[in-house]
């Protein structure tokens, strides 16, 4: 997830300001701009209270359930490095939480077996935790398993903060790179769907679900390059032989990319649909903000599908795609749904806790603290209130992909 400044016009008084991540000018003709640099807010909610990530985490643990078979073989094909004393893996876009540590685990000790097996030995292992500077390390290294002074240490572990849009490592660094559950944040929002003069300008919507074709387009071709640059980076910093392992939300290829989430019930109940563009319309009517800071307002996500992320290696020489997979998940057992059918409340609650735990620091970055909660009340409220929507059922979809570097 990278940064770049974004430029959005709203009338305002004569001010200055500086927030984290959000500069707002005065100019000559009574407009303000407004800078929203994603690179500095843009996060997973830090901390273990109940709105955080570490906390509602539920369908990426899922994913990286889903994917363990992937990344198994993926491991037992790779080539070994005998002669490497250590090897170097990282998690791209590794967020808090279970979640990193337990890939993480996985990994080491499939590959720690494959070594104790076939060369006799067992090397070291560096593990490298990569995400934005805003990303909540101190809560991910607390989590950290405690170092035994009898024990051989599993691995050595370190924070590599910047965007993986960007080279992160020296050339030829690591035998192995991950990223589970973050490919589909762009780097940034397409300065189109920004500029209210444009025809994808995305008016009322707070995502491209069902968006107009422009507001679409402006989305995928950002998508197109952030992929190509994540690709070529990996490239550059991956040892020969070494293996390129990406979990990523995307959609059915029967799809087109207006339609993000498949089935209709997918559509509906999906936390950046329904409930999340009505609870800005409530702000609204209520006369708590305007249409323009509605309007201005974006999700920066994507849910690619298997022919995009295909094209993008196939601008990338040097990585060969061994195996690529559209796989999809339910939102949550059938037990649970109907537990949730029977109390709605809670229902709503966890819902806007995962809401919260994924896009609270860009809400209130664009709100402020106030207003912000305001918004994940009325979204707690919407959630809880549509019994019908309830017995639907959501299906998240993912993308697996393994690359080997040539």
């Amino acid at each position: 997830m990278d940064s770049a400044p974004k430029t959005m016009m709203m009338p305002t008084a004569v001010a200055f300001f500086e927030d984290e991540g959000l500069r707002v000018r005065s100019l000559m003709n009574n407009t303000r701009t407004v800078e929203l640099d994603l690179g500095r807010i843009l996060c997973m909610q830090g901390g273990d209270g109940d709105g955080s990530y570490a906390r509602n985490s539920e369908a990426p643990a899922s994913a990286i359930t889903l994917s363990k078979p992937f990344i198994l073989l993926a491991i037992r094909s790779m080539k070994l490095f005998p002669d490497d004393p250590s090897l170097r893996i990282a998690d791209l876009g590794c967020a808090t939480g279970y979640n990193t540590l337990a890939a993480i685990d996985l990994v080491v000790e499939t590959l720690r077996r494959r070594y104790r097996v076939e060369c006799n030995r067992e090397p070291e292992f560096e593990a490298f935790f990569s995400d934005l500077p805003s990303n909540d390390f101190n809560t991910l290294f607390r989590s950290l398993p405690p170092a035994n002074g009898d024990e051989k240490q599993r691995y050595f572990a370190a924070g590599v903060p910047g965007s993986f849009y960007h080279r992160l490592f020296p050339k030829r660094k690591l035998h192995m790179a991950l990223s589970f559950s973050a490919l589909h944040w762009l780097s940034k929002i397409p300065e189109e769907v920004l500029d209210k003069g444009s025809a994808a300008w995305n008016k009322g919507r707070a995502w491209i679900d069902g968006a107009k074709k422009e507001v679409v387009e402006a989305y995928a071709r950002q998508s197109e390059v952030d992929l190509k640059a994540f690709l070529k980076c990996r490239r550059e910093e991956m040892v020969e032989g070494g293996v390129l392992f990406m979990l990523m939300a995307g959609r059915p290829s029967s799809e087109r990319p207006e339609n993000q989430l498949g089935d209709p019930d997918s559509r509906a109940k999906h936390p950046f649909t329904s409930s999340m563009d009505e609870a800005w319309q409530d702000l609204l009517n209520e006369g708590l903000i305007d249409e323009e800071r509605r309007d201005t307002f974006n999700i920066p996500a994507y849910m690619r599908s298997v022919e995009e992320v295909k094209a993008a290696f196939e601008g990338c020489e040097g990585l060969e795609v061994m195996g690529v997979e559209y796989r999809r998940l339910v939102e949550h057992p059938k037990e649970k749904q109907e537990e949730w059918v029977r109390d709605p409340a809670s229902y709503g609650k966890a819902k806007a806790n995962m809401v919260r735990a994924t896009l609270k620091p860009i809400v209130e970055a664009h709100l402020g603290p106030t207003l912000c909660e305001e918004l994940f009340k009325r979204f707690q409220n919407r959630a809880s209130a549509d019994i019908d929507m309830l017995r639907k059922t959501c299906f998240y979809g993912v993308i697996l992909v393994s690359a080997v570097k040539n």
